[in-house]
């Protein structure tokens, strides 16, 4: 090569790996489809796994080449996330799920959140808390019982065929050997780390998170190896010993022995008497599509309350993301957040049924207090009491048919930053989610499970399954859950186009743990929404702010013509999406 064609190549490369690159220069031409679509879907006929990291998505799709069904596999991914992706989810914390059975050709839904403390009682909780309003986001107090890994087995007594040790086994040679971290993840992991150390007074034995979940004390950057040998061995005890070496077994008795040393009010009795709930899924028909969400303690609902809403209006009429479509459905987001806020919580506790929050008349009512032309600041809830009388995300295909729609957190990053000793997960903070307000459907109380904000996503279409799809994020994944399926059902978008669409994220909504808005909230637009539409809604009264964090979408659309699986996967994250 002459040195003319040397300079070219090292132009190129600079022209690459430069920082100013992208502020120089915008995103490529696709040859077919919008160009706002980041690839085409991901097409299957016999499996499709998608997950939010590529190694976790092959160690599921694996498992279904080795004869394993979907739950095999969506068990296998989910312990690799632990493994890979441990700020957002492991077993530590809780997990939910909705199932499609081939052979029973129905859903099945199952909650696999834990409950609070018994031997901390109201008084003895807001006797430590002193005048504190709320339990703190960290610590000892945001601790409740891990779910997930109860929830798996469960799933896999009814679902699962391989032994559990063939499900585990890749993830416990990936906590021992190491596994590169990639983009996404090690950049969320650098701001959670950096988070919980400023509030490492809160945190009772935080060198534990240090020794486990950093390396040299920092967090890992991208392309460096973590490892967690730890993790392995609890694995280990789990593939050997089943579910109850994790809640009865010695699991179960570090967890109790840390718990005692560290200010914990968890306790092996905890532990021990957890056991996740088979459910029924709960749903709206939106324009001919049955969408199903699980019921409360989690925020499902809050789905079906706003696809209710805009049901109402013609929204391929507006124009995707114009500044009436986005106003409709962040007005309709606060309508349905309101409720959420006030009657959400743990269904044995409840007072009053959510029936009647999911009715078209309830709908119908509440549609009415939107105002077209301005934003709302404050909203009270219905009053369905009367009337009646937020993580890791995956799903999995099989083919037999069956597939796996899947949400597993530790609630904010790294959840409580509480390690275990010698365990190598760290414990959820969902317990933060209670409401301290006596009278609250959500107030705490012993063995009662917090407001939750996991919600798998599924969509059936004249009785035989349409969807299966999820958002991950906190608040985000309803909204989350609402865009996606306009983008599908009202303008025909396909499955990945539907995740790679532009979003909105609105903030400052009443919470179940007691804040009020009064202000409107914050309003993000991500960059591909226009500047006059920006400059509409701000005329409208809503408040742009920026934020970094628009979810994390996966799915698999069943084309029941071609018997073909559709696959995609988040633009946002590390993720892929894979069939056979």
């Amino acid at each position: 090569m002459n040195t003319s064609g040397i300079t070219y190549v090292l132009g190129l490369l600079w022209l690459i790996t430069s920082p100013l690159y992208g502020q120089s220069t915008g995103k490529g031409d696709r040859i077919t489809g919008p160009n706002f679509a980041t690839r085409s879907p991901i097409l299957g006929r016999h499996g499709m796994v998608a997950t939010s990291h590529p190694l976790a998505t092959q160690i599921g799709l694996d498992i279904l080449k080795q004869g394993g069904t979907a739950v095999d596999a969506a068990i296998a991914a989910n312990a690799a996330l632990g493994v890979i992706e441990p700020n957002n989810g492991g077993i530590g914390g809780d997990l939910f799920a909705i199932i499609w059975s081939a052979k029973d050709h129905k859903l099945y839904g199952l909650n696999a959140s834990g409950r609070s403390p018994k031997g901390l009682t109201y008084d003895g909780l807001r006797a430590v808390l002193g005048e504190r309003p709320q339990i703190p986001l960290y610590g000892p107090l945001s601790v409740s019982v891990p779910g997930a890994v109860d929830g798996w087995f469960t799933l896999y007594r009814r679902f699962g065929k391989l032994p559990m040790r063939n499900l585990l086994t890749p993830s416990i040679r990936y906590a021992r050997e190491g596994v590169p971290v990639p983009q996404v993840i090690a950049y969320s992991w650098q701001v959670a780390a950096s988070r919980l150390a400023a509030n490492e007074a809160i945190i009772t034995e935080f060198n534990n998170f240090r020794q486990t979940f950093l390396i040299d004390d920092k967090a890992p950057v991208e392309g460096q190896l973590f490892r967690n040998p730890d993790l392995a061995a609890t694995y280990e005890k789990i593939a050997n010993g089943g579910r109850d070496v994790f809640y009865k077994g010695t699991v179960a008795d570090a967890i109790d022995r840390y718990a005692r040393r560290a200010g914990l009010y968890l306790r092996k009795a905890d532990l021990s008497a957890h056991q996740s709930t088979w459910i029924d899924p709960v749903s709206i028909n939106y324009r001919g599509y049955d969408v199903h969400e699980l019921p409360p303690n989690g925020q499902g609902v809050a789905v079906l309350q706003m696809l209710n809403v805009v049901e109402g209006f013609d929204l391929k009429s507006l124009g995707h993301n114009s500044a009436d479509y986005l106003h409709l459905l962040v007005e309709a987001k606060k309508l349905a957040f309101e409720d959420r806020a006030r009657y959400y919580s743990d269904p044995d506790f409840a007072k009053a049924s959510t029936n009647w929050l999911l009715t078209k008349e309830y709908a119908t009512i509440r549609r009415k207090l939107i105002d077209p032309k301005k934003a709302s600041e404050r909203l009270d809830a219905g009053d369905p009491a009367l009337r009646a009388g937020d993580t890791v995300y995956l799903t999995v295909a099989d083919d037999q048919g069956n597939i796996v729609s899947l949400i597993q957190s530790n609630m904010l990053e790294f959840g409580s930053g509480m390690v275990p000793d010698g365990l190598g997960f760290v414990f959820h903070n969902r317990g933060t989610s209670f409401n301290m307000q006596p009278n609250h459907a959500n107030v705490y109380a012993p063995a009662k499970r917090p407001f939750s904000t996991l919600i798998p996503g599924f969509v059936t279409k004249n009785g035989e399954p349409f969807l299966s799809f999820g958002v991950m994020g906190g608040a985000m994944q309803p909204q989350g859950h609402l865009q996606v399926l306009c983008n599908i059902i009202d303008f025909g978008m396909n499955v990945q186009e539907a995740g790679d669409a532009a979003r909105f994220s609105h903030s400052g909504s009443s919470e179940p743990i007691g804040t009020v808005m009064t202000d409107g909230g914050k309003l993000a637009l991500e960059s591909g929404i226009s500047a006059e539409v920006r400059i509409d809604l701000e005329k409208r009264g809503h408040h742009l702010a920026p934020t970094d964090f628009f979810g994390g979408y996966q799915a698999i659309q069943w084309d029941a013509i071609n018997r073909i699986y559709w696959g995609a996967t988040e633009m946002r994250k590390d993720g892929q999406a894979a069939g056979y």
